[in-house]
């Protein structure tokens, strides 16, 4: 473990007009909602997307805490599927004040740097804004919202702002932060 100052950006859409879309992808990919929670299967995406980003948040969790967490009116993840694999999630959280979180997005490695990013954020964006369609008892989405630090993948915050998140703060602090990422096994990015 090391400590080290990690920057965090927020980032926010106040109207739906303001997610830009993205190139399409050059293969075929398809977005698909997690319709059953399943915490296992969550959990498996959490690590093998961000283990290598030093996403720890959520290790310590009960297969419980994990059921409580995925089965809240407004909670949805959805699944980027290439030709039958998991290439990447996004976990979008309803909040209070018709507000929606995009608390976990990302790419597994063996599909970064194919395209899939950005398309995979429009399309996450625009689930985000038609949520309360899916959910009966929310009102219609007034704020969408993300946040990005400098533990995350190195195009994370760009691809943010090219789908049209504005930053709206920002935030150094000290962490300990683990030497080796987890990752789904530690060093998943290397060829190795």
């Amino acid at each position: 473990m090391s400590r080290q100052v990690v920057t965090t950006w927020s980032l926010q859409q106040t109207t739906p007009d303001s997610l830009r879309p993205a190139k399409p992808p050059a293969e075929p990919v398809d977005l698909v909602r997690v319709d059953v929670p399943s915490p296992e299967f969550s959990r498996f995406l959490y690590t093998a997307v961000g283990g290598d980003w030093h996403w720890t948040d959520r290790l310590g969790w009960s297969h419980r805490r994990w059921s409580h967490w995925l089965e809240r009116p407004g909670s949805e993840t959805w699944v980027l599927w290439s030709r039958g694999t998991p290439a990447g999630y996004v976990e979008l959280d309803a909040q209070p004040e018709d507000q929606v979180e995009i608390t976990c997005f990302g790419l597994l490695p063996g599909f970064l740097g194919r395209g899939l990013g950005g398309h995979m954020l429009h399309e996450a964006g625009v689930r985000a804004w038609n949520l309360a369609q899916r959910w009966p008892q929310l009102r219609p989405t007034r704020r969408v919202w993300v946040h990005t630090c400098s533990l995350d993948g190195p195009a994370a915050l760009a691809n943010y702002k090219a789908r049209g998140f504005e930053v709206f703060r920002v935030e150094d602090e000290p962490v300990e932060v683990a030497d080796t990422p987890i990752g789904p096994w530690p060093g998943a990015r290397d060829p190795d």
